[in-house]
Formats: C-alpha cells, structure tokens, sequence
C-alpha cells in the first residue's frame, strides 16, 4: 500500500457533496467507466465482485438470482462512483466469468489467488469485496461488513460502512460490523472489508437487491462509507 499524499480540501469537498448527495456521476450511479490516466495523489480502490463463472454463490430465495450477477451489479455502480469522484480504481472481475482459469478441482483456491495478484498489482490502498448473505433465518434482513480483527484500519473502514447500511434500511434492525476469518481479508495489507449487502434468503431483501435502483443506492451507501473513511485517514 502506498503512502498517500491526498489534499485534505479535496477530500472535504467530496465530503460536501457526497451528504448533498449531489456530486456528478455519483449520486445517480453511473456505470463504471474506463479510466486510462491515474492519479498518483489519489486513493487506489479495488473493488471484487465475489463469485462468478461456474461459482454461483447463493440464490434468491424467490427470484432465484445468482448472487454473482447481483455482486457484478453493485461492483460496476460503485466503481462508477469512485471513478466520477476521482479516485484510481481497479474491478478484480469486470464480467461474468471467474477468475479461475479452468473449472478442474482447485478453481476457487486459484479464483481467490487471482484475486489477491490484482490486488497486489494494483498497489490498493482499500480493498472492497461485494457479495450477497444467506441465513437459515429468513427474517435476517440488512447489509454486513466484515472486517480482520488484526487490522485497525480495516475495523474503522468497516464501521464507516456498516453506518451507511444501516441508515440505507432504517426499517430493519441495524446490523453490526463483524469480525472475520476469510481469505480476501487477509491476503492483503491493505484496509480491506467484505461487504455482505443484504439477504438474499430474506424475501424482501431479494426483492430489493433484483432492483437496479436498490443495487444503486447500496453502491452509494458503500462509497459514502468509505468517503469518510478515507476523510478521517486525511485528518
């Protein structure tokens, strides 16, 4: 991870117009766009869109959506948002297929490795892994954040997150940040979260996150997250 340099005005005046909810190409959730120039000075976010290819991850309990479809989705929103604020970022998957090479046993251990070689190339200073939850309970409502107990910085880009979640489904019963033991947490020393953005076994939540709207405003709530996330690291 580099050492950043970022202009704290900037910062805070992305900060104003992220609560305004009026910042070009962000609040309306434009789509990922390329980028050929990066800007030293900047943050770099690689996103991962989890799952993909043959790997499925779970399925709605009604519409019967592949999770790694819904995860691509929200990726690409939020990548929109980065890259229209300003911020270098990099997609570990950009289309539909995995990351594996070949399905011959082992696929998702060399998915998951690919994985961790973009994000290593990409020198990230935070890395954000979209994926969708599943729980016996079908009453589990509302996104979670996991984060590695032995990063600090990754519990405190964790809460920030968790807090935009949470105020995106005032409704539900707020859910809290939580520890995590999984490969895309500790592969890198980077702040790194899983963010697991509603239930897909919950029928309302798997209504929602079939919405391009929702998948939307769940893109914007993340980057709101990480937006004062990074402000608090300017300070």
């Amino acid at each position: 991870m580099k050492t950043l340099f970022i202009r704290k005005s900037f910062i805070i005046t992305i900060i104003a117009f992220v609560i305004g909810g009026i910042l070009l190409g962000v609040g309306a959730g434009f789509i990922a766009k390329n980028v050929t120039a990066a800007n030293p000075n900047m943050p770099t976010v690689v996103i991962d869109a989890g799952h993909g290819g043959i790997d499925n991850g779970v399925v709605g309990i009604k519409s019967g959506t592949d999770e790694a479809d819904i995860n691509l989705s929200i990726a690409r929103f939020l990548k929109g948002q980065f890259t229209g604020a300003g911020f270098n970022c990099v997609m570990t998957r950009s289309g539909e297929a995995g990351l594996y090479g070949t399905s011959e046993k082992g696929f998702k251990m060399r998915d998951m490795q690919k994985r961790k070689e973009i994000i290593e190339q990409s020198n990230a200073d935070m890395v954000i892994s979209v994926h969708q939850n599943f729980c016996p309970l079908p009453s589990k409502r509302g996104g979670t954040v996991f984060y590695n107990p032995e990063s600090g910085e990754g519990k405190s880009l964790a809460l920030c997150i968790q807090e935009e979640l949470n105020a995106l489904n005032a409704e539900a019963k707020p859910n809290e940040a939580l520890k995590g033991d999984y490969y895309m947490l500790k592969c890198t020393s980077s702040p790194s979260v899983i963010v697991e953005c509603g239930f897909l076994s919950n029928e309302k939540d798997d209504e929602l996150l079939n919405t391009e709207s929702h998948q939307r405003a769940v893109a914007y709530a993340i980057f709101k997250g990480a937006v004062s996330y990074f402000a608090g690291s300017a300070k």
